[in-house]
């Protein structure tokens, strides 16, 4: 059992390689366009995205703590195969947006099933739970980052033949996904179907936020940070558009902001260890608000290397934020706590992704990115702040 125990982190690494092996990611909007889309219709289809993903994500994180997080990885799979399959074929808004729904419905599933069984295999393999589930985030979001920027560069060599060869070579690499679930072990961990009464989402968002001041505010601020790096992931490409950039360059500077966001995840551990909790956090609060400025302020490959600074802080939330909530929660609902955080950050999409389309369109690009600047600053005070006060008192405590 040790032994397919420890196939199982090889396996969740390589299955975490080929669902970020998305070789559409860095041409998505030219791609849209191709289909007679705009930039609002593209944010209202992620608005659609992200609505599936809220409708399901909590369910999907409950079904996978209580019937299994093998289980939750195979239906995600199937689905992220169908969802690519059936893009072949989606030739307007419409039938993009059953697209939208079917890969919604896969990340759902998929989203939180993998860490949890990351995190429990570990457990079970009796290592160092602190610092050994520090080194699986940082190793898992490394190996995501290096497969979105591989594909990255094969998608941006695939569009400049055929947008349609493209998609067909993702929709067999999504495939690949369900291959490698189907060698997934589950780990022993607490399950409580014989007692699922007790496994309420009610009472585990109440553990998450009322149980420790710490823990609340580090489950706010993840999906927070999460979607404050995120909108730069839909408004590059038009900004590579708009100063000039070659279609043919799409994967190249793809490629290297996933080496930035692989660089982050890396060291980010490095980084918490080597300049504490509270520096850390100060970078990644700050790191929005110096990005989007940059992309305002500065045009041509200036502000496209200003840009790679929201890259780095997302890929430092990716390993510090994402590994301080996860250190913090009982293994029994880790798969429903990494879910909830992930709805989170999808509500927030989904009230905010429109507007910032919609002005990103209409006032210009530079008034979108200093506004979304703004709201940064805002945040750090309202959600940094207080975290850092928070982990100053625990270090205080235990001091």
């Amino acid at each position: 059992m040790s032994a397919k125990l420890q196939r199982n982190i090889k396996v969740v690494y390589a299955l975490g390689f080929f669902h970020s092996f998305m070789i559409i990611i860095p041409v998505i909007v030219p791609f849209f366009v191709s289909k007679g889309l705009g930039l609002a219709e593209i944010f209202y289809l992620q608005t659609v995205y992200a609505a599936t993903i809220v409708i399901l994500e909590a369910p999907s994180g409950y079904f996978a703590d209580i019937f299994g997080r093998r289980t939750a990885l195979l239906a995600g799979a199937v689905f992220h195969g169908l969802g690519y399959t059936y893009l072949n074929f989606a030739e307007d808004f419409a039938a993009l947006i059953l697209f939208e729904i079917l890969v919604g419905v896969a990340a759902s599933l998929l989203s939180g099933a993998d860490l949890a069984i990351l995190y429990d295999t570990q457990k079970a393999l009796d290592g160092d739970e602190v610092a050994l589930h520090s080194k699986s985030i940082s190793h898992l979001g490394f190996t995501k980052s290096v497969a979105e920027g591989l594909g990255a560069l094969l998608g941006g060599l695939l569009a400049l033949w055929s947008f349609d060869l493209m998609i067909l070579v993702q929709s067999v690499a999504a495939w690949a996904c369900l291959l490698l679930s189907l060698l997934v072990v589950e780990p022993p961990y607490k399950n409580t179907t014989g007692n699922a009464v007790d496994m309420r989402i009610v009472t585990i968002i109440r553990h998450l936020l009322r149980s420790d001041p710490l823990l609340r505010r580090v489950f706010i601020a993840l999906p927070v940070y999460s979607l404050a790096t995120f909108y730069a992931a839909w408004l590059v490409q038009p900004y590579w558009e708009a100063n000039g950039v070659s279609l043919a360059m799409f994967g190249v500077l793809w490629f290297g902001q996933s080496l930035v966001v692989a660089i982050a995840n890396r060291c980010g551990y490095l980084i918490e260890r080597r300049f504490g909790a509270v520096h850390s956090l100060l970078l990644i609060g700050a790191l929005p608000v110096v990005g989007h400025l940059g992309m305002a302020w500065f045009g041509s490959w200036i502000g496209i290397m200003v840009s790679a600074l929201l890259f780095f802080g997302r890929g430092l939330n990716q390993v510090i934020l994402v590994n301080a909530l996860n250190r913090r929660v009982p293994s029994e609902y880790r798969a429903t706590a990494n879910s909830l955080s992930s709805l989170v950050f999808r509500l927030g999409f989904i009230t905010t992704g429109p507007l910032v389309g919609f002005i990103a369109d209409s006032q210009g690009l530079p008034v979108a990115f200093n506004l979304l600047a703004v709201i940064c600053a805002v945040v750090f005070v309202v959600v940094m702040l207080p975290l850092i006060q928070s982990v100053k008192h625990l270090q205080r405590a235990s001091a």
